[in-house]
């Protein structure tokens, strides 16, 4: 009995930080393929945003893949649609947040859409982003979709295809420890 009441107690110093949120930056980059016609859908809905919590300014970030997005922007095959990094809190439940780019119109963007991530052995990320046409009127006339689910390893350069539309994502922890090198040559 004196052994399980030491372990539950040593459970509950240790539990919590187990579970503990960390710190991570997102970075982002939505394209479309250009050899790959358009599949239009349905028009965006006007809740897209329904649950999730912005990104704030204070949390954005200088992007890290710049070098990507040129080679991207440089070749006929992709053209960039939205690049964007921030940092924000990951853990076991998942977190959701919406995302835009353009002029807003009546609640609208020319690009919007919502990211939802939870930590795991992988990174569950649940991406659903529409591509916006805006008449005049400020109305949405067409949009193109991309919905996709994955499971992304950290610290690595995942691409989320979707056909048409496809998604660059690299989720990096803050607070881990950075990787040692490799060593040159593995002594015997």
């Amino acid at each position: 009995m004196r052994l399980f009441c030491s372990l539950t107690l040593l459970m509950t110093l240790v539990a919590p930080s187990v579970f503990a949120d960390d710190m991570y930056q997102v970075e982002m980059v939505l394209v479309r393929q250009n050899a790959v016609p358009a599949i239009v859908s349905r028009a965006a809905p006007e809740d897209w945003a329904a649950g999730a919590q912005r990104v704030s300014p204070q949390s954005l970030r200088t992007p890290s893949l710049t070098r990507e997005v040129e080679k991207l922007t440089a070749s006929n095959e992709y053209t960039v649609l939205l690049h964007k990094a921030w940092q924000q809190t990951l853990g076991e439940q998942a977190s959701k947040f919406a995302i835009s780019d353009g002029a807003e119109q009546f609640g609208q963007f020319p690009i919007e859409g919502t990211l939802s991530l939870k930590l795991g052995r992988f990174t569950d990320v649940d991406a659903d982003f529409w591509v916006n046409q805006i008449d005049a009127n400020g109305m949405v006339t067409s949009s193109e979709r991309l919905k996709q689910e994955s499971h992304t390893k950290n610290g690595q350069l995942n691409f989320l295809d979707n056909g048409h539309l496809g998604l660059l994502i690299k989720i990096t922890s803050l607070t881990a420890p950075a990787p040692r090198p490799v060593p040159d040559e593995i002594p015997d």
